[in-house]
């Protein structure tokens, strides 16, 4: 009995140190990877595409089907050389209601007037930017990612985005740093007209 035990123990610890063998050589696959996508920059592309970057961030054109963005200026912001449409901010911001320029890029509510920044790669956009700072802009609404500042201002989502994963972040940072450089210079907020009075 004593040389069953025995056997039947040393089985035991011989399955076990094997399948720990077996877990140490094991290759874990990066997210992407586990999700079907070619790269981490080709999962990135599908969180900006299917997150909504493209609604704020990219000047828009004129189709039969109504706005679209314009691939030529792809998440470049607001146009640096475009002027908001001549609006009644006091009825706005008092109303508490909210308006916009036709490009979606432009933004005027009882917070003041908030334009869209470039995410391109350029460096009048993220081309200076660290994967970190990106991360405290995105989740964090960090105006530059950077702390002690301003904080990001409609219509800028980043209280839906505060969930998104590290590796998320990450793919979303990878696929901006391949996209086409655009130099555009996005003018700074305007407060609202309460606060200038």
């Amino acid at each position: 009995m004593k040389n069953q035990l025995f056997i039947i123990s040393a089985l035991v610890l011989f399955t076990v140190a094997c399948q720990q063998a077996q877990t140490s050589t094991e290759v874990i696959k990066p997210t992407h990877e586990l999700l079907g996508y070619a790269s981490q920059d080709a999962w990135g592309e599908h969180l900006v595409s299917t997150m909504g970057c493209d609604d704020c961030h990219s000047p828009k054109v004129m189709t039969d089907h109504g706005p679209v963005p314009d691939m030529s200026r792809r998440l470049s912001g607001y146009p640096a050389d475009e002027k908001m449409p001549q609006v009644d901010r006091a009825l706005i911001e008092q109303q508490g209601l909210g308006t916009c320029n036709s490009g979606l890029t432009g933004w005027i509510g009882p917070w003041g007037i908030s334009y869209a920044g470039n995410i391109t790669p350029d460096p009048t956009g993220i081309g200076n930017w660290s994967e970190e700072q990106f991360s405290k802009a995105i989740r964090e609404g960090k105006f530059k990612g950077l702390d002690g500042g301003r904080m990001l201002l409609p219509p800028m989502p980043w209280f839906n985005y505060k969930n998104l994963t590290d590796d998320e972040v990450k793919a979303m940072f990878a696929y901006l740093k391949t996209i086409t450089p655009i130099q555009n210079v996005v003018p700074a907020p305007e407060p609202p007209l309460a606060a200038i009075q």
